[in-house]
């Protein structure tokens, strides 16, 4: 078989094992990306694998310079991109893109053992010097935003000049006399 054959065939594998799954997604005709851990956590990854023109008689290339990796320390994905060489080597000529993505997801918790689980303290720090007072309650103002039915009803309860008319808020005597009840006379 040549080399495009048992890409397609391999292609053919991978969809139907990661059907459904959300963390696996082909990228391009050679190139697939599987998210290990969970999303939003320091402790995950974006790996990326894609075929050389012979591949599988060549190794395959990762990738770990995705915008979603931005959060790994530099010496956690070479250590990631090495783990998975060598245990690609002896893969050679077999399809491999399988074994290597359940590598990485059996051995997260050792390849990220370096990554520390939240960002650094001096980043938070840089972050609450830069942001000013003013900034921060520009970003606290929220106006309430009213529906159309909302503005008509607030709009028919004004007068002529714009104004709520004058006893709008006054309170209905008899109403409220018939909703305390009457009280008893202490002597």
């Amino acid at each position: 078989m040549t080399a495009k054959e048992l890409q397609e065939e391999e292609i053919e594998v991978l969809t139907s094992i990661y059907d459904g799954d959300e963390c696996f997604k082909i990228a391009s005709e050679t190139s697939f990306q599987y998210k290990i851990g969970e999303d939003g956590s320091y402790k995950s990854f974006l790996l990326e694998i894609s075929w050389p023109e012979n591949y599988p008689a060549e190794l395959p290339n990762f990738k770990l310079d995705t915008f979603y990796n931005k959060h790994l320390l530099e010496d956690v994905k070479q250590k990631i991109i090495a783990r998975l060489l060598e245990e690609a080597e002896p893969l050679l000529e077999t399809a491999m893109t399988y074994t290597l993505i359940e590598c990485a997801k059996e051995n997260a918790e050792d390849l990220l053992i370096d990554q520390p689980s939240a960002p650094p303290q001096a980043a938070k720090e840089i972050k609450t010097e830069e942001e000013t007072p003013e900034q921060s309650s520009k970003k606290k103002e929220k106006k309430e935003q009213l529906t159309k039915a909302q503005k008509r009803r607030m709009f028919d309860k004004l007068d002529n000049r714009g104004e709520k008319p004058r006893g709008h808020d006054w309170v209905d005597v008899v109403k409220h006399l018939s909703q305390t009840g009457k009280q008893k006379e202490e002597s």
